[in-house]
C-alpha cells in the first residue's frame, strides 16, 4: 500500500547534505561521534582486561600497539580534534553570554573555551607526569 503524500512531508534526496558546505561539515562533525564512541569501547575493553589480570591487560596493550591500531588511534584523535574545534567555534551561536545588559563578543567566548581546553590539558598532563 502506498502512503499518501502529506503536505507536511516533502521528498528529499539522501544526498541533501552534499549540496551545501555547511551541511557537509555538520554531517562530518556528527560522524566524528562514531569514532569517539569506538574509542570509548576500546577504553572500556582495556578496563575489562585490567580487571582480568596482568596477562590479559598486557596482551591487550600489545594489541593496541600494533600498527593497525596505531592508525586507528590517529584517525580517532583527528576525529576528536575536528569535533572539538568545530564545536568550540560554534559555541557563541549555541550560547549567548550576557554581562549585564551587553553580550560578550563571540571572539571572547571562543577564546574562553580554547583557554579552558588548554588549561585542562596542562592540568591533566601535570597530573600524569606527577603520578609517574
Amino acid at each position: 500500500m502506498g502512503e499518501a503524500m502529506s503536505p507536511y512531508h516533502r521528498p528529499m534526496a539522501t544526498t541533501w547534505w552534499l549540496t551545501n558546505r555547511a551541511y557537509f561539515l555538520f554531517m562530518v562533525r556528527e560522524l566524528t561521534s562514531v569514532f569517539i564512541a569506538a574509542y570509548l569501547i576500546l577504553f572500556l575493553l582495556m578496563l575489562y582486561k585490567l580487571a582480568m589480570g596482568r596477562e590479559a591487560y598486557e596482551a591487550y596493550l600489545h594489541f593496541l600497539a600494533s600498527p593497525g591500531m596505531v592508525v586507528v588511534h590517529v584517525v580517532m584523535l583527528a576525529a576528536a580534534l575536528f569535533h572539538t574545534v568545530t564545536w568550540f567555534n560554534l559555541t557563541p551561536m549555541a550560547m549567548r553570554v550576557r554581562f549585564g545588559e551587553r553580550s560578550v563578543p563571540p571572539l571572547i567566548v571562543v577564546g574562553g573555551t580554547y583557554a579552558a581546553w588548554i588549561a585542562a590539558s596542562i592540568a591533566m598532563t601535570s597530573i600524569v607526569l606527577w603520578w609517574k
